[in-house]
């Protein structure tokens, strides 16, 4: 059977002509691949996880092929392999979903049957018959890509500050309640000094009230009264245990999460600030920086989903599919349910997602959108990605056209096309 040679919307560009397919199925040590030359026949080999028996297979190929063009379908989309492939320009990546492998391997082989050699032939399977379905792996440039990385390595690192300071918190419920109480988010920088510094109630009542207040005002509490407040809290505040066990173990922990925590702080602020530097270089700056609501976390992470290549995308339904903000229709019979898409880029859906909710501030017109739903009985959730759906319909056709986004120029078609959310939102009151 000949290589299908196909062109789609999900594909991308168009396709060349491809003198080869191959398929790998990646493992930690060895992979294996199966290849079908143009009008030949399967041929099945082996592959060491190394960059230098990498360089060494793909060199043979090339040599064999004379550098045409070869498609190569792998389960998964981030990776070591997918790395170590990219930066040959004659292979087109075709990444396949692991559940879809896994799907099609169950429908095949019911009775559970897998080998690696046999994944590799059943994703040669795919790419030959369905590669219309498969998104190919076109990267875009190197500064977006880059931009997609570190967008994606802050929220990250904010994962990871946040996990910290949940076991910081139930930590200091134990033996030091007051922080807490204090302080609405122990993460922050006045919190992780405090903690340094005073590590236990007992320790920070020993302390001259003017060496606080001026600990204090040096982390930005500048009302007197805050000061005095937290003066009172320290003078009259109660030790939670006396068991020198308790706290003897809660102290050395508190100090390590505290240390992390402030690591954590310093790569998230210059990553931060590597992020807003490359951003603002890039040619469409000017279209996500004039979103309501993104601001400097969000911006970037806009533009790094919508990125640079226009031709990815032919229509907004394109990207609100792979975003995983448009529903899915499940139909059987005579009944019908809509939800939520299950299978998308979750970081992606999540960009769009919390714009949207953050733009409710910042938009008449989006907030008038919002309230209507909640007053339809839809939940927060629901609402918003229903908000997020129209956004990206806005966003999409700013970036086509390259055109920063006008609040009052939406509002002005709105009135035009006489649809509700006009009125609605003329009623809203904007801070």
């Amino acid at each position: 059977m000949q290589p299908q040679q196909q062109t789609t919307a999900a594909a991308g560009p168009a396709e060349p002509q491809f003198a080869a397919l191959v398929a790998i199925d990646w493992a930690d040590q060895k992979h294996f691949w199966s290849l079908r030359p143009y009008g030949g026949n399967i041929e099945r080999g082996v592959l060491e996880n190394s960059p230098e028996a990498v360089e060494a297979w793909v060199t043979q190929l090339h040599q064999r092929f004379g550098g045409q063009p070869i498609a190569v379908a792998l389960e998964q989309r981030r990776g070591a392999l997918q790395v170590l492939l990219g930066k040959y320009e004659q292979l087109y990546l075709y990444p396949v979903h692991p559940t879809t492998a896994a799907k099609y391997r169950q429908a095949w082989y019911p009775s559970g049957s897998k080998s690696d050699g046999q994944d590799a032939d059943l994703l040669l399977e795919i790419l030959t018959q369905h590669r219309d379905r498969l998104r190919r792996l076109d990267p875009d440039t190197t500064e977006i890509r880059l931009l997609q990385f570190q967008v994606e390595n802050r929220r990250k690192l904010v994962e990871e500050r946040t996990a910290l300071s949940q076991k910081l918190q139930d930590t200091l419920k134990i033996y030091y309640p007051q922080i807490p109480a204090w302080f609405d988010n122990v993460t922050t920088q006045m919190v992780t000094d405090w903690l340094e510094k005073w590590p236990t109630l007992q320790d920070v009542q020993k302390a001259r009230p003017t060496t606080v207040e001026k600990f204090l005002r040096a982390h930005g509490v500048r009302q007197e009264e805050e000061v005095q407040k937290r003066l009172a809290g320290i003078r009259d505040g109660v030790a939670a245990t006396h068991d020198r066990a308790v706290i003897e173990s809660c102290k050395p922990m508190v100090a390590a999460w505290v240390a992390q925590l402030r690591i954590l702080h310093d790569a998230i602020r210059q990553l931060e600030k590597a992020i807003r530097e490359l951003a603002v270089a890039q040619e469409d700056w000017p279209i996500f920086d004039s979103l309501p609501g993104a601001g400097d976390a969000l911006a970037p992470r806009l533009l790094a989903a919508m990125g640079s290549r226009r031709e990815r995308f032919h229509s907004a339904d394109e990207l609100q599919c792979l975003a995983g903000i448009a529903p899915v229709t499940a139909a059987s019979g005579q009944s019908q349910s809509v939800h939520l898409r299950k299978a998308c880029p979750k970081f992606l859906r999540q960009t769009f997602h919390e714009w949207a909710a953050c733009s409710i501030p910042r938009s008449t017109w989006a907030k008038a959108c919002y309230d209507g739903l909640i007053a339809r009985g839809k939940t927060h959730h629901v609402a918003v990605r229903a908000l997020a759906f129209k956004w990206m319909r806005i966003l999409y056709r700013c970036w086509r056209d390259r055109q920063p986004y006008d609040e009052q120029l939406h509002l002005a078609s709105l009135g035009k096309r006489n649809l509700p959310l006009h009125g609605l939102a003329r009623a809203v009151q904007m801070p």
